[in-house]
């Protein structure tokens, strides 16, 4: 029988939008914390025993959040951490972490924060930037620094040599091999990224707390036009994570002995499950192939099994949603209907993309759902280039079948998954097989430059070039008339030593 005392539970959630920019992203995080302290009834920030913080990217400066967190409410928990990254699994990983710390009876009370203000720091260093200017800010943060050392294949700066650096630039790889694998024609996969795209609106018009509370119907999504310029390939400004936002979130967990000594009801208590988390390798030139990922596979289907459910027990999902190849991928494994909602929140492009701490108010959104509706719900969380899988089960009734603590590192199986990774072949000359591809555009929207991931006749992978002057190659890559996967091409000498693709 399950001891009150180790079970973990969820109760109090607080979400902030700053649209004045007021705060920095301390300051949301202060004013998020001491919302979800009074939504749990008060009283809970001074007896915190851990207070987990997801790393910020707005202000750099600030340096680790949680000391300055704890000094600012003039606490000392004995557990005080921000997360190396903001990553987007890390709200969800850092819950599974603090339900295990409860369920071995390490804590009794947690707390999970973060709060990323981009258009304050925007504003702040006088750098206004137009509309969709997230993406060349994140582009900068994660720009490698270049040097004189010799570029080494397979390397950061090789990768970047070919206009890959930001997740933005990553993601539309997956999207283009998965259209193909699964057999949809270009029109076919839009109209599905379309469909889920203007649910999450839906989701989002409805939400007091999301960022973007306008619906959109699916074609103004995915149509191109002056607010919905081209991104890369084949995504939308509409349809990206909307990091553009000032936004904090956090939720407070303790052991439901203690929810209920301190006179909280039951239908205002959350009840925690059990989680599952697999990774794949950082360099996408180490990974096995493009069309879906056994670490998202792997995730969810543990999550899941690990509780004893099945996705007819469950009454909602918060599946991520940087672009739509994760939650596309995602529900495919649970066999999730496109119709129904994948969000609580509104998804990162209209709930808001706080860099690393989306789930974050995706969990508040999904507790504060829970108790209005009852239920059960899975939440995925990706973070870093399809990199990072974490994904954790919540419900209003208690979860018969959680044990804590327990190990929710998957990635042992994911690995065994895997198939062989093909060598990187930096010189090579001759025919090639498109293996994946994408195509990045300037703010005008004209073509800046493809990017091609292909295989030789031997099996090794090879990156190219294809050039925005080549007219036809840009247009057969983008066009949807035919399936550019899978076709034969021909690698030729580039510019500056790189490689450059040419239809053949």
């Amino acid at each position: 029988m399950a001891d009150d005392n180790h079970t973990p539970v969820i109760i109090g959630v607080g979400q902030l939008n700053d649209r004045e920019c007021v705060h920095d992203s301390l300051g949301l995080m202060v004013a998020a914390l001491q919302k979800a302290d009074a939504d749990a009834g008060g009283g809970w920030i001074a007896q915190l025993d851990s207070l987990s913080v997801v790393a910020q990217l707005s202000f750099k400066e600030l340096g680790d959040c949680s000391r300055l967190l704890a000094e600012h409410f003039a606490i000392a928990p004995r557990i005080c951490e921000q997360t190396p990254y903001p990553t987007g699994e890390s709200p969800t990983q850092l819950l599974n972490e603090a339900a295990n710390r409860i369920g071995s009876g390490e804590i009794s009370v947690a707390a999970i924060v973060g709060g990323e203000a981009l258009r304050t720091s925007a504003q702040r260093k006088a750098a206004a930037r137009a509309d969709g200017a997230k993406h060349d800010f994140l582009r900068e943060a994660s720009s490698p620094k270049q040097s004189d050392s010799v570029i080494q294949l397979g390397s950061i700066e090789h990768l970047a040599q070919y206009g890959l650096v930001a997740p933005t630039d990553v993601y539309p790889l997956y999207e283009n091999a998965t259209r193909a694998a699964w057999g949809q024609s270009l029109a076919e996969a839009q109209k599905e990224s379309g469909e889920i795209w203007s649910g999450m609106s839906r989701v989002a018009a409805a939400n007091p707390d999301a960022w973007l509370r306008s619906e959109m119907d699916a074609a103004a999504i995915i149509a191109p036009d002056a607010d919905n310029r081209p991104i890369a390939f084949p995504y939308q400004k509409r349809m990206v994570a909307n990091s553009s936002v000032n936004q904090g979130a956090a939720f407070i967990v303790t052991s439901l002995a203690r929810a209920r000594q301190a006179g909280i009801a039951e239908d205002w208590i959350i009840h925690v499950g059990m989680g599952a988390a697999a990774h794949t390798p950082h360099n996408m030139l180490k990974r096995d192939h493009f069309a879906g990922s056994s670490a998202i596979d792997v995730t969810l289907e543990q999550a899941l099994q690990r509780n004893g459910l099945t996705t007819a027990d469950l009454t909602d999902v918060e599946l991520y949603s940087c672009f739509p190849c994760i939650p596309k991928m995602a529900r495919r494994v649970i066999g999730w209907p496109v119709d129904r909602p994948i969000t609580a929140f509104g998804g990162l492009t209209f709930g808001g993309g706080p860099i690393g701490n989306y789930m974050s108010h995706a969990v508040a959104s999904m507790v504060d759902k829970l108790r209005r509706d009852g239920g059960t719900a899975l939440l995925f969380a990706n973070g870093g280039y399809a990199t990072h899988n974490h994904a954790i089960v919540i419900s209003s009734e208690p979860m018969a079948g959680a044990v804590f603590p327990h190990d929710f590192d998957c990635n042992a199986e994911a690995k065994a998954r895997r198939g062989p990774v093909p060598d990187v072949d930096g010189d090579y000359l001759g025919p090639a097989i498109i293996e994946t591809y994408t195509v990045f555009y300037r703010r005008d929207g004209s073509p800046r430059v493809g990017t091609i991931i292909a295989r030789t006749p031997e099996g090794k992978r090879v990156l190219a070039s294809a050039a925005a002057s080549d007219q036809a190659g840009i247009d057969f890559l983008t066009d949807g008339k035919v399936e550019p996967v899978g076709s034969i091409g021909q690698i030729v000498p580039g510019e500056n030593g790189m490689l450059l693709w040419q239809r053949q």
